[in-house]
């Protein structure tokens, strides 16, 4: 199933993923390459507590820097910025990082949805979103709001999901531009480098 459409350009790449969606960034990360010019922010469902943890992980599997977005942070190319447990993370106009306590979405905050929605307002037709492995329906209004901007969406194959619940509710109510196995994310992503 791996199809190598690709958007034009890309000027931010957002990942979200719940519960499985861990094994698909250990997957990804140690193959994307030095070269990537955008910033990738990942939001995924995780419980407050040692908030180093994933970004620690992820950091020693990549040449890329990892770290936890702050508050009006500026989002660099090549850097990767991971929403903090408990946080709302949401794309300001001026593309920097604005953390947020609000209600939680979906039962979840850090929503995937909020974090879609405010980018896709942002970068319009040059946003990727990609959706990964998880248990509830979030993220598929956010996507839906990708799609009426123009920007890309990618969805995990649910066949290679721990939990294939997300992806497919994503399918089933979204119209993905591609739907890949995990094991050729890292190929997409690295081809969005322009």
């Amino acid at each position: 199933m791996a199809q190598t459409l690709t958007p034009e350009k890309c000027s931010a790449l957002i990942i979200g993923g719940s519960a499985g969606s861990l094994d698909v960034l250990l997957q990804i990360f140690p193959d994307l390459k030095k070269e990537i010019n955008f910033p990738i922010i990942l939001v995924t469902h995780r419980k407050s507590g040692n908030d180093s943890l994933l970004t620690d992980l992820l950091q020693s599997r990549t040449g890329l820097d990892v770290q936890e977005a702050e508050e009006k942070e500026p989002m660099l190319k090549g850097n990767v910025y991971i929403a903090p447990a408990d946080y709302h993370l949401l794309i300001e106009e001026d593309k920097t990082i604005s953390l947020d306590y609000s209600e939680k979405v979906n039962y979840s905050r850090p929503s995937i949805d909020v974090t879609f929605q405010s980018a896709a307002e942002v970068f319009k037709d040059e946003l990727v979103c990609m959706l990964l492995s998880g248990s509830n329906a979030d993220g598929v209004e956010g996507l839906k709001s990708v799609n009426n901007s123009g920007g890309f969406v990618v969805v995990q194959n649910p066949n290679t999901a721990i939990m294939p619940y997300m992806p497919q509710q994503a399918i089933d109510h979204v119209k993905p531009n591609v739907i890949l196995d995990s094991f050729n994310m890292a190929e997409f992503i690295n081809k969005l480098i322009r």
